[in-house]
């Protein structure tokens, strides 16, 4: 899973999907993303990672823009802070 550098292989984005940062939670299942293509979008956190995964400001996460909405999308993904920097580290996002 990681060689002697402490890299872990992450999950990287699928030809869809985008980094994005989240900004604001705002209530329920939906969030605010800063994508990396420059858009804010609104996120939809779907129910299998509604109650596993907390999702909080600031945090790294993958989002799979609608094809008939595209500033709305659904959470892929979120990192852990340690992923996320590792992304940092690797230029994949800022």
């Amino acid at each position: 899973m990681s060689d002697e550098s402490g890299r872990r292989d992450l999950r990287m984005p699928t030809d869809d999907e985008l980094f994005g940062v989240v900004t604001t939670h705002d209530g329920g299942n939906h969030v605010t993303v800063r994508c990396e293509d420059g858009k804010t979008r609104m996120g939809r956190i779907p129910g299998r990672m509604k109650y596993r995964v907390w999702i909080e400001e600031g945090d790294v996460v993958l989002i799979d823009p609608w094809d008939w909405q595209d500033e709305k999308g659904d959470l892929e993904w979120r990192y852990d802070s340690q992923d996320a920097d590792q992304l940092r580290a690797e230029g994949h996002i800022e």
